[in-house]
C-alpha cells in the first residue's frame, strides 16, 4: 500500500511537478492558511473571559441557532430539489434541457446581493409572488421564510453539480437490469442509484451547508438584519465590526470557522467509509 505515494512522487503525471506542488502550496498558504491563521492569532490575544463573553452574548447566541437551523433546513430542501433537478436533467431529453442545465449555475454567476435584491423584489408584500402570499396571511420577505430562500438559492447549485456527473456516470443499465428482475421503480431507485449516489450526495449537503453558515449579501437582502430573528451570525459579525468591536467580530467568526472546518472533516471521514464500502460491495 506504500509503494503507490512513492511511485508517484518519483514518477509525477505532471512535468514540473515540484514546481506545481511548491506553487499550490504557497498559493493555499497566501490565500486561505495565513488569513485563517491571522484570525485565530488575532483571537488568541484576548483572554478566556472577553472571548467566552463576546461569543456567548445571548443575541449572538440567538443568531448561531438561527444559522444552524436555516443552514440544516435549507441543506434538506436543496437536496431534495437538487437531486429531483439533477435526475431530470440527466434521465430526460427535453426542449429547454440545455437552459435549465445552465440557469442551475446562475446563483454562482449572481452576486449575492444582487440575488438578494432579486429575490426580495418577488416576495416583498407588494412584489410580484409576495402580493399573494401577503394576502393569504403568509409573511416571506423579512422573515424567516425569506433567510430559507436565501439559502436554498445560493447553495442548490453545489448538490446539482455534484450529483449529476455520477448519475451521468452510472447510466441507466443497472435500473433496467432491477426491473427485469423484478423490482419496481421505487425499488430499483432506492436499492440501486441511491446506494450509488450517497457519497455525491453527501458532498453536495456538505457544501450547501458550510456555504449557507456564512451567507450574507442574499440574506441581508431579503431577511433583513432583525434581532432574535433572522440575523444570522455574519450579519453578526458585521454587525461587531461597524461597532468597531473587532475582537468580538474576530471571535464570533472563529466559532464559525471552527464549526466549519469540524464538519467538513467529519463528511470528509463518512464520505471515506461509504467509498471504502461500496468498493468492498463489488
Amino acid at each position: 500500500m506504500s509503494k503507490t505515494p512513492v511511485f508517484f512522487l518519483q514518477n509525477p503525471l505532471l512535468p514540473g511537478f515540484g514546481l506545481s506542488f511548491g506553487f499550490s502550496v504557497f498559493y493555499l498558504s497566501l490565500v486561505i492558511l495565513f488569513p485563517l491563521s491571522a484570525l485565530l492569532l488575532y483571537v488568541s490575544d484576548m483572554s478566556w473571559a472577553q472571548y467566552w463573553q463576546a461569543i456567548s452574548d445571548p443575541r449572538v447566541v440567538q443568531s448561531y441557532k438561527v444559522t444552524i437551523s436555516g443552514a440544516f433546513y435549507s441543506t434538506v430542501i436543496v437536496l431534495l430539489i437538487g437531486l429531483l433537478i439533477a435526475w431530470i436533467i440527466t434521465r430526460y431529453d427535453f426542449p429547454g434541457r440545455r437552459l435549465v442545465d445552465a440557469l442551475v449555475d446562475l446563483p454562482f454567476a449572481l452576486p449575492t446581493s444582487v440575488a438578494g435584491l432579486t429575490l426580495a423584489t418577488l416576495l416583498v408584500p407588494s412584489g410580484w409572488l409576495g402580493q399573494y402570499f401577503d394576502a393569504a396571511g403568509i409573511k416571506i420577505a423579512y422573515a424567516y421564510p425569506g433567510l430559507l430562500i436565501a439559502m436554498v438559492f445560493t447553495s442548490l447549485p453545489f448538490v446539482v453539480r455534484t450529483v449529476q456527473p455520477v448519475l451521468q456516470s452510472l447510466g441507466s443499465e443497472y435500473e433496467e437490469a432491477a426491473r427485469t428482475l423484478g423490482a419496481k421503480k421505487w425499488q430499483s431507485f432506492a436499492y440501486v442509484v441511491l446506494p450509488s449516489l450517497a457519497p455525491a450526495l453527501i458532498t453536495g449537503a456538505s457544501q450547501a451547508f458550510v456555504r449557507s453558515l456564512g451567507e450574507f449579501g442574499a440574506v441581508i437582502m431579503i431577511a433583513g438584519n432583525i434581532p432574535y430573528k433572522t440575523e444570522v451570525s455574519s450579519l453578526m459579525i458585521f454587525v461587531r465590526l461597524q461597532e468597531f468591536n473587532y475582537p468580538a467580530a474576530a471571535a464570533i467568526a472563529s466559532v464559525i470557522l471552527l464549526a466549519s472546518l469540524f464538519l467538513l472533516f467529519s463528511l470528509q471521514v463518512v464520505q471515506g467509509r461509504l467509498f471504502k464500502w461500496q468498493r468492498q460491495g463489488r
